[in-house]
């Protein structure tokens, strides 16, 4: 079924009164109208594993549960240590491959160092077609981003982005956006990071691209600041029934946000975080109403 939040129809699919359970909501990529679960998963720090299998043990659980959930997005980057390579491996040893959209990212200089560091994220990643290939942090992104036209063309990639982190950097990204045609921006966007919304969300949900919302709990420092403090009674409207439901829910209910992606490499976490992507999001008025109940903590 398809509800209107705030503005935008998302999808919504419910099992049938056989008993069936609800599914994940998802968002349409505007490019091409694939449907995309709207909470994804992370990996920057906590799948920098290495070769430990006790360190690897966690991580499998996390991306088995991660998916038996409705989750499809993995996110990962070749400056995250050995998180391409752990999630690889995971993701081969459950035979998860084809239920999964695999992004990442080249974060380098020059078109042959481009090349290489990208074909290693691929054999790391062990794709042979990349869902989602980003230039991390604007980086040689005129040289990247004629790399993955070309890739593009040839099926190498489904998908082509750009990414950054801070709002420094936002007059640049939105210059980019304006002067290439790019599927996908990931952007960081929490209730305590909101200056995308100003422009860069806006200029994506006008001009058919997708975003992708990075440090979602201000790397941690979000739960530091309600520990300890209720949730407010009334954010059961919207099913929430936890802080990171509260923060994702808020996230997601922005009609620009196609995906946000939580990391985690904990079990008891992965639930939580994909539950806010079930049920009821936020409109625009409940958003500003747990904006407000946040900024007065």
């Amino acid at each position: 079924m398809l509800r209107l939040l705030g503005g935008v129809s998302v999808a919504l699919s419910f099992g049938s009164a056989s008993g069936q359970s609800p599914k994940i909501m998802t968002r349409k990529i505007p490019s091409s109208g694939e449907d995309l679960p709207a909470v994804g998963l992370g990996t920057w720090q906590v799948f920098d594993a290495g070769n430990s299998t006790a360190a690897r043990a966690p991580l499998r659980e996390v991306i088995s549960e991660f998916v038996k959930a409705g989750g499809k997005l993995i996110d990962s980057s070749p400056m995250y240590g050995s998180a391409e390579s752990v999630a690889g491996d995971l993701v081969a040893e459950l035979g998860l491959r084809e239920k999964l959209f695999i992004a990442t990212k080249v974060w380098t200089r020059g078109r042959e160092a481009g090349i290489a560091e990208m074909e290693t994220s691929f054999r790391r990643l062990k794709v042979k077609q990349m869902d989602l290939m980003q230039i991390h942090n604007l980086l040689d992104v005129a040289i990247h981003t004629k790399t993955l036209r070309d890739w593009k063309a040839k099926n190498k990639i489904r998908y082509l982005g750009i990414t950054h982190y801070t709002s420094s950097a936002y007059a640049d990204v939105e210059k980019w956006l304006k002067a290439e045609q790019y599927d996908f921006l990931q952007i960081n966007y929490s209730l305590a990071e909101r200056e995308s919304e100003r422009r860069l969300l806006p200029y994506c949900h006008q001009n058919k691209i997708a975003v992708i919302a990075n440090r979602p709990f201000a790397e941690g420092a979000m739960f530091r600041r309600v520990r300890g403090k209720p949730l407010p009674p009334w954010a059961a409207e919207v099913g929430v029934a936890s802080w990171a439901q509260y923060f994702l829910k808020w996230i997601v209910g922005h009609p620009a946000i196609t995906c946000v992606i939580p990391g985690t490499g904990k079990p008891e976490h992965i639930a939580d975080n994909v539950a806010a992507g079930f049920g009821a999001l936020p409109d625009e008025g409940m958003r500003k109403r747990m904006a407000e109940y946040f900024d007065a903590l």
